[in-house]
């Protein structure tokens, strides 16, 4: 089957969320990547911040000259305006562009937005059609609503830190943001659902994300024998993807680097054992048997894998397997991944022009193969960089309103 050719890069106006505004209060992480997919998607995203100090993800090392790597990577396609919500004139500037936007997000802790009186009943009085989202890290309302919901506490209350970690063990550190990106991206399908009912019914909508419920949600696999003891059930034995199946594990090779293997399905471990002169290793099996430890036969299996593994260097071993389709695959540093010619191959990163730092590098969005989104438009803005453009904008908008312009 051949592969459809990738349209071509869309204009602005072809973006779907094209016209759709977006007043983003949020700050870190959750917010910005879910309100910066929705710019790249073509929304015009306004980044309100507070005076002189802004988000502070602008802070986080490393930098280039003087934009942070992380900060420009979860905040293209904005603007930013500078704006203090304590302060009555600037509020009512604030005020003024969300009775001209459709989408609110925010990422406070509870109560802050109604200190600042921009929280949903407020803003929905102002106006009924908008869509408000309220990204929270343990839930508002709840008794841990108030604790700072950073991803480390997040994915510790929610059970996925002690999930490969031997009793009396300490667990690891995360090297991903499950939280975080888990939040993000229902906040961003949250968003676009509610968008696409308004589209229908102009039916304005509140969403309350909250981290943990998020990273929760989509831990079926961890939390499946969890799930079958909330039933009254045993809950054994569960899938073993965590370690003690041999077939889908991390593997060292000759020259001190890892692979992985993922011989789960039979035909993918017949393959591997018929190719490595080893038919006996893979005797019929049922499909239960692929999310085992495998039993007995743990031990043969597992010094099969390991004594291949280690026999070749890692490159030599990846084109070795990789022409046989046998799924062994590189462990790489991140500079590696980002490097890799599979990266290379599918555009995993891309160069846009800042004015300050001149050509950075971003990483694509999945989505602009498709041509849903662009593959890079405006890069991460200066603290403020747009304040005069918006209040220019706003200023124009209030004299046409008034002459019916």
């Amino acid at each position: 089957m051949t592969t459809p050719s990738r349209p071509a890069i869309p204009s602005l106006a072809d973006l779907p969320l094209h016209g759709a505004r977006v007043i983003d209060f949020s700050r870190l992480l959750p917010g910005p990547w879910c309100t910066q997919t929705l710019g790249d998607l073509g929304a015009d995203v306004i980044k309100i911040e507070q005076p002189e100090v802004g988000d502070y993800a602008r802070y986080n090392p490393p930098t280039y000259k003087t934009v942070g790597a992380y900060f420009n990577g979860i905040n293209r396609n904005k603007r930013s305006i500078a704006l203090d919500l304590t302060d009555k004139k600037d509020r009512e500037s604030a005020y003024k562009l969300i009775d001209g936007a459709d989408i609110v997000v925010e990422s406070f802790r509870d109560g802050v937005p109604r200190k600042l009186a921009i929280d949903y009943e407020t803003l929905s009085k102002r106006s009924p059609s908008l869509i408000y989202c309220s990204i929270t890290g343990f839930g508002n309302g709840s008794k841990l609503g108030r604790v700072p919901g950073h991803d480390l506490s997040i994915q510790g209350v929610a059970g996925t830190l002690l999930k490969t970690v031997e009793p009396g063990q300490k667990p690891s550190m995360p090297s991903y943001q499950g939280g975080d990106f888990t939040a993000a991206a229902f906040a961003t399908m949250g968003v676009l659902s509610a968008y696409i009912r308004r589209m229908k019914t102009n039916a304005g909508c509140y969403l309350e994300i909250p981290m943990f419920q998020s990273l929760i949600s989509v831990s079926n696999v961890g939390m499946s024998g969890a799930l079958a003891r909330v039933a009254g059930y045993t809950g054994t034995p569960e899938m073993e993807p965590w370690g003690k199946n041999p077939r889908y594990n991390i593997y060292p090779t000759r020259d001190g680097k890892y692979v992985t293997a993922c011989l789960l399905e039979y035909r993918a471990w017949q393959r591997f054992c018929e190719y490595i002169g080893r038919s006996e290793l893979a005797p019929a099996e049922s499909w239960a048997d692929r999310h085992t430890n495998h039993g007995a036969r743990t031990g043969a299996i597992r010094q099969a894998l390991a004594d291949f593994c280690l026999s070749r260097d890692r490159d030599a071993l990846l084109e070795e397997t990789r022409a046989a389709e046998i799924a062994i695959c590189a462990v790489y540093t991140v500079d590696e991944a980002i490097n890799s010619e599979h990266a290379r191959e599918v555009g995993v990163v891309g160069f846009s022009e800042h004015p300050s730092e001149g050509r950075i590098p971003h990483f694509v969005d999945p989505l602009a193969a498709a041509g849903l989104s662009h593959p890079a438009r405006l890069p991460s803005p200066a603290l403020g960089q747009h304040t005069e453009e918006i209040l220019q904008e706003l200023s124009t908008q209030t004299r046409k309103a008034a002459t019916g312009g």
